[in-house]
């Protein structure tokens, strides 16, 4: 299970965690919900967030979260007030607050915001939120404690009070200071010891424990009815968010991505080389998506044997190792291989139209006419000698020598486990292709050789 909630001063991680066990965050702010969805989450919890210390987290975020295919939930103070906002888009609300927000009955920000201490402390409340003092006064209503006149008048007094300035002791100062009734107030003083309505609290309980419910149902990856629209805002947002990753102590920490990429442009020519690579993955995830090309247990585990042979991660510790120097979880490795096998297949089906292509990008490389003067002469040199088809017994050679001479001498690399996909990797219709690829290449190759050495001896 996959599952990240941010939270703070509504509820601590600690006390969440025993409703649902998740990767809990400090409150969103921008960037956050964007740098989890990389974490390919079964689902995110939005309760708290920032609202003005830092840029408080977008609606673009937690739209582009659930096109890619994750479930995300909001209550109690910024999750509620989010999920009023795309309710009708797929994010899931939850609780009072979040209703009031929808039914337009609460319309403020400043209704949840609330002051807050650092992490250090716990996100410790340092004001009181204006919801949970409409609903402590409707309940203190509804017993007689006060009247409707009071309640009426100290909601007034209490949205008048800048937010981080609210709490329960400044509003019936206030109150008194402005004339209310002193025995009332004396009353409703006494009574909140011990009846004060936290409505943010039981909100994002009611939240984790819908989250958990749901998760043990089983949750299916989450379909929306928009088109997410890729627009220069929303790519300014990315390129700033760069990455979540986790320290020793577990503790979140953003690596932006212009930062990383600042590395791989000093290294020039390994720039233009990534980037193209992952253009070619952008696309080819795309249309996998377009096709709705699921990967099938077998076909995942398929190109996860293959990737692990290709870097000789042989072992489950050789892999473990590779994971954490790639900052890769299990999930998030499985997640890899899933759009690794649907980029092969994609590859697949669109290799003849990438082979018709190539001529054009060989000319705009500069490699055309020195490739296609070696073909050409390759062709020439063969038919001379009467092998314009050759065959493994012209070679005077085993499969496995001609393998062997290619790959060890000739590539300077160790000869595939699998040379069947190495084949098809490249293109090649069959391994009988690239097998009479490699015996013409090493027939031509000797052909070169006994002519510079007729030269040498005339």
């Amino acid at each position: 299970m996959s599952v990240y909630i941010f939270t703070g001063p509504t509820i601590s991680a600690a006390e969440a965690r025993s409703e649902l066990e998740a990767v809990y965050l400090p409150p969103a702010a921008e960037g956050d919900v964007y740098r989890v969805t990389l974490q390919r989450p079964q689902a995110i919890g939005i309760i708290d967030g920032y609202f003005q210390s830092l840029p408080t987290v977008r609606h673009k975020e937690i739209l582009w979260a659930m096109s890619r295919g994750v479930h995300v939930f909001g209550s109690a103070s910024i999750g509620a007030l989010r999920a009023a906002e795309l309710g009708t888009l797929g994010m899931v609300g939850v609780g009072i607050i979040f209703k009031q927000y929808r039914d337009e009955v609460l319309e403020d920000d400043d209704e949840v915001a609330i002051a807050h201490g650092p992490a250090e402390i716990g996100f410790q409340a340092a004001s009181e939120a204006m919801v949970n003092i409409r609903m402590t006064l409707q309940k203190a209503e509804l017993l007689n404690v006060i009247s409707t006149e009071l309640r009426v008048a100290l909601e007034k007094i209490g949205k008048e009070l800048f937010y981080p300035d609210r709490n329960y002791s400044l509003l019936l100062r206030c109150a008194s200071e402005s004339g209310l009734p002193e025995t009332h107030l004396a009353r409703l003083r006494q009574w909140l010891i011990k009846n004060r309505v936290n409505q943010k609290k039981q909100d994002a309980i009611a939240m984790l424990r819908l989250m958990r419910r749901q998760l043990a149902r089983g949750l299916k990856p989450k379909k929306v009815s928009f088109c997410f629209q890729y627009t220069a805002t929303w790519e300014s947002v990315w390129r700033q968010s760069g990455e979540l990753q986790f320290d020793a102590n577990a503790q979140p920490r953003a690596i932006v991505l212009d930062s990383l990429l600042e590395e791989l442009r000093l290294e020039s020519d390994q720039y233009k080389r990534h980037a193209q690579k992952a253009l070619e993955r952008f696309f080819a995830t795309r249309e996998a998506e377009r096709l709705g090309i699921s990967v099938s247990p077998e076909r995942r585990k398929k190109m996860e044997i293959a990737f692990r042979r290709e870097r000789k991660l042989l072992d489950d510790a050789e892999l473990k190792c590779w994971m954490n120097d790639n900052n890769l979880e299990d999930h998030e490795f499985e997640a890899l291989m899933n759009d690794e096998a649907r980029v092969n297949w994609v590859r697949q089906l669109a290799q003849y139209i990438s082979t018709s292509r190539l001529p054009e990008q060989l000319r705009l490389s500069g490699d055309y006419h020195r490739l296609m003067a070696r073909a050409i002469a390759k062709d020439r040199a063969l038919e001379s000698i009467g092998l314009k088809n050759p065959c493994l017994e012209n070679t005077a050679l085993t499969e496995n020598q001609l393998l062997h001479w290619y790959f060890e001498k000739f590539l300077g690399k160790p000869i595939p486990d699998d040379p069947a996909t190495y084949a098809d990797n490249l293109g090649y219709t069959s391994l009988a292709a690239f097998r009479r690829a490699l015996i013409k290449e090493y027939l031509y190759r000797r052909i070169e050789q006994q002519e510079k050495a007729t030269k040498k001896r005339a």
